[in-house]
């Protein structure tokens, strides 16, 4: 079986564009937009790998081809690991990045434990309903305020261990070195390479 071709199913641009930048040229990506795909997909699974198995059978019934799905959050110690699968919509349902980290902060305003981490889980399906799974995760914890104008979502607020700054205060690169959804999708492609080499 050789993987020349992956839906995402996503349409964030930013994160089509960390897979590329990850995975290369050798397979090509598509995003929902681009094969049509339009339809809300209701995420009601209780941990990471379900709601990224639940995404792509989703899309997996509309096009015949392989499809990756991640779903991915930040998980606080402190906090019971909140907001965990429910990150995109912390604050309320279609909040921005800023309302989000501001409850998360406001939650965490009397915590001296502030350890965090991201993860990610990633799934690719077949056609044939063979599934790939991968999982990534980095460790650090939260800054009392937002830090630097890079990436996205819990970044400003995300201090990374590892880079020893916040992952708003990091370039592409820098945090494509360390974080999750990078160390999962590296993970994925070598399962993808093994499988192409059979």
């Amino acid at each position: 079986m050789v993987v020349k071709e992956i839906v995402v199913a996503s349409n964030n641009i930013n994160k089509l564009n960390e897979i590329k930048q990850i995975m290369g040229d050798e397979i090509k990506f598509f995003s929902l937009s681009s094969i049509g795909f339009d339809d809300d997909i209701e995420e009601n699974g209780s941990i990471f790998y379900e709601n990224a198995l639940i995404k792509a059978k989703a899309v997996s019934k509309f096009i015949n081809k392989p499809v990756l799905a991640d779903d991915s959050g930040l998980v606080v110690a402190s906090l019971d690991g909140a907001p965990g699968i429910h990150s995109a919509r912390f604050a309320r349902l279609n909040a921005t990045d800023e309302e989000n980290n501001e409850k998360l902060l406001a939650l965490l305003k009397n915590h001296d434990d502030r350890k965090a981490k991201f993860v990610c889980e990633l799934v690719l399906l077949f056609p044939n309903n063979k599934v790939i799974h991968s999982v990534g995760e980095v460790e650090g914890s939260i800054l009392k305020s937002p830090k630097g104008n890079f990436g996205f979502g819990y970044d400003p607020i995300f201090y990374s261990s590892e880079l020893q700054k916040a992952f708003g205060e990091a370039s592409c690169e820098e945090k494509n070195s360390v974080s999750h959804r990078a160390r999962a999708l590296r993970s994925l492609f070598l399962k993808i390479k093994n499988l192409n080499n059979l």
